[in-house]
């Protein structure tokens, strides 16, 4: 009997010890590939999607939705074609026609062995083994060979699959389902909250309550930053690949207003001010599970190029689950785009351990005076929350008109002045 290698969840940062198992990506029988998306690992910073180690066919252990801890099995891998099925399979129900301890070839013991995959697709697409040849080692039936046969079935019968072979598709997580009320009820659904949600609700409620946060306003002319992305859109994708947006231009003034104002850039830590000589700055991105911020480490060494690059990358990775924690610690900063939503105007909350924030707003048309004449613009709001223990007033303002600054003339970013 071959022993199976065990599936455990691995350490996906050093301050996370336990998460929730959120989504089985292969079932139970399943032949896994290594490197394979095997199931998805939802803690309090993200969802990661993890990655099977080695190949082999899949015995389950822990259900979804389960808490588990970091080095915990939550299952096994049986190297393909060994015969045998872990000792952790026995508990996964047999075929109704077997009883336990029966072999597991579906044909009577002197048949082909029918692979744990092979029967698990034989049940969900309605295909009688005993009709199959098997193509694998020693004749073997594979994965594969229902899945033929069943596409066989399927082009013989015009086209149409019967009754029997339709695959439901997977019922969602109790904590997903929200049924929308009846015209007139007045009933109530709970859902139950994310490990994500649950930190973020911890950690805005933890900055409220020890941070003494105060929030200062300005509004920036974006008419500058518009007819420059409008002239050098075209050439800057074709020679990037990518689009020019606002934000490489707002991170851009972010690290002009840090260099002036250092302060904003820092923490506090006991009863010590932390200013690090590096700009670490987090960019908040809307993810269907809640609001992560990616972290675009030194930005001060970017390029508006390969600003755009990297939190196009960034954000796609938190959307698709595939971001690492790593990426989501450690800033020193954060830019947070209410505006894409259509928001005016808001006071946007610190992300601790961090001390001030920048929120953007929707640009919107309005009648300014420029030189004593009434002209209409593309203007935003900017706010800036800041901790007064840290951050005096003359230095927020300051670092908000500086970014002001930069926005309204572009040309200073450039040449830093």
């Amino acid at each position: 009997m071959r022993m199976a290698l065990e599936v455990k969840v691995p350490s996906v940062g050093e301050s996370v010890t336990e998460g929730v198992l959120a989504r089985w990506l292969k079932k139970q029988g399943d032949t896994v590939r290594p490197n394979e998306p095997l199931f998805e690992l939802e803690t309090d910073k993200a969802t990661q999607e993890i990655s099977a180690q080695s190949g082999g066919v899949l015995s389950i252990l822990v259900k979804e939705g389960e808490k588990v801890g970091v080095g915990q099995v939550v299952a096994r891998l049986e190297e393909s074609g060994t015969g045998s099925a872990p000792a952790s399979a026995a508990n996964a129900p047999a075929p109704a026609a077997q009883p336990a301890g029966a072999p597991s070839n579906g044909q009577g013991e002197k048949g082909p062995i029918l692979m744990p995959a092979a029967r698990q697709a034989a049940a969900d697409l309605g295909v009688n083994p005993e009709n199959l040849t098997g193509t694998g080692k020693g004749g073997r039936i594979l994965k594969e060979d229902v899945l033929g046969a069943a596409s066989k079935e399927t082009s013989t019968s015009g086209g149409a699959k019967p009754a029997t072979t339709a695959i439901a598709p997977p019922a969602p997580t109790p904590s997903a389902i929200a049924p929308a009320p009846a015209p007139g009820s007045r009933g109530e659904s709970r859902i139950k909250m994310s490990s994500i949600r649950l930190r973020i609700a911890e950690r805005l409620l933890q900055s409220q309550q020890n941070a003494a946060i105060l929030t200062t306003f300005n509004e920036a002319d974006m008419s500058a930053i518009m007819g420059l992305r409008a002239k050098y859109k075209d050439g800057f994708q074709k020679k990037h690949g990518i689009g020019l947006g606002f934000m490489s231009f707002f991170v851009k003034a972010v690290v002009e207003g840090l260099r002036a104002f250092p302060l904003v850039n820092s923490r506090i830590e006991g009863q010590e001010i932390v200013q690090p000589s590096y700009m670490d700055i987090g960019v908040a991105v809307s993810t269907e599970k809640g609001l992560m911020v990616p972290v675009l480490r030194n930005a001060e060494g970017f390029s508006c190029a390969q600003i755009e690059q990297t939190i196009a990358d960034l954000a796609k990775r938190a959307r698709d689950n595939k971001i690492h924690v790593s990426e989501l610690q450690g800033g020193t900063f954060t830019i947070t785009n209410g505006g894409v939503f259509g928001s005016l105007l808001s006071t946007p909350i610190i992300n601790p351990p961090q001390s001030a924030i920048l929120g953007m707003h929707t640009i919107q048309k309005r009648p300014v005076v420029v030189d004593d004449q009434i002209v209409i613009r593309p203007m935003m709001y900017l706010a800036l929350s800041y901790d007064h223990r840290l951050i005096d007033g003359k230095d927020a303002v300051g670092f908000l008109v500086r970014v002001k600054e930069c926005i309204e003339n572009p040309e200073r970013i450039l040449i830093e002045a």
